[in-house]
């Protein structure tokens, strides 16, 4: 028997997954979570065999969740099951360490399956998600990372100079770099890059 708590914040979403694996009599759902804290609090207290989570949920952040998983209940195998699949989300996730992270347009026997490979301990992060990851992190510098960072919450680049403590030429080098790698010409066309590909919807 595999046991299984469904994390997701959509009451229809959770009963049509719980629906989906009980076809499968090795598939036991022990729990639902709608929020990350009661994701964490049911791992805490049933210990499943799998966590099958979504990314957007009240609460902690779904890479806290894992990293929290991870550090005390490492028996529990997080998959996650989402409709989000930009390569920011899929970076943190695995670095987190997820060992699978699937569409939620998948097939349902697709992901009964998964979730067979997944508890006999086999990682089923795909090789192009890796390359994708890889690309991702490689996109930039750590300096232009913090200095993008800082561009998404309005920081002018006199600002980004006090609180990096580097200087305003430094600052101004980067955000250079930044609309080079981009392919933008205005700060307004960073912030629209940052908004679809960094933050939440």
């Amino acid at each position: 028997m595999i046991t299984i708590v469904i994390a997701d914040d959509h009451a229809i979403a959770r009963a049509g997954i719980h629906s989906l694996l009980s076809s499968d009599p090795a598939l036991v759902i022990v729990g639902e979570a709608e929020d990350g804290l009661e994701a964490q609090e049911l791992v805490a207290k049933l210990r499943p065999n799998i966590l099958l989570l979504d990314l957007k949920m009240p609460g902690p952040r779904p890479s806290d969740i894992e990293r929290y998983v991870r550090t005390h209940y490492p028996e529990t195998i997080t998959l996650v099951l989402t409709s989000h699949d930009r390569d920011v989300y899929l970076a943190e996730m695995v670095e987190a360490g997820v060992k699978g992270y699937f569409p939620k347009s998948m097939r349902g026997e697709s992901l009964i399956k998964a979730i067979h490979r997944a508890a006999e301990g086999e990682n089923l992060i795909t090789e192009m998600q890796r390359k994708r990851i890889t690309q991702w992190r490689g996109k930039f510098t750590e300096m232009e990372w913090k200095v993008l960072s800082l561009m998404s919450r309005g920081l002018s680049n006199a600002a980004i100079s006090t609180e990096l403590e580097i200087t305003h030429r430094t600052v101004t080098f980067h955000v250079a770099n930044l609309f080079e790698k981009l392919g933008v010409k205005s700060r307004q066309q960073v912030i629209l890059w940052i908004a679809k590909n960094l933050l939440d919807d």
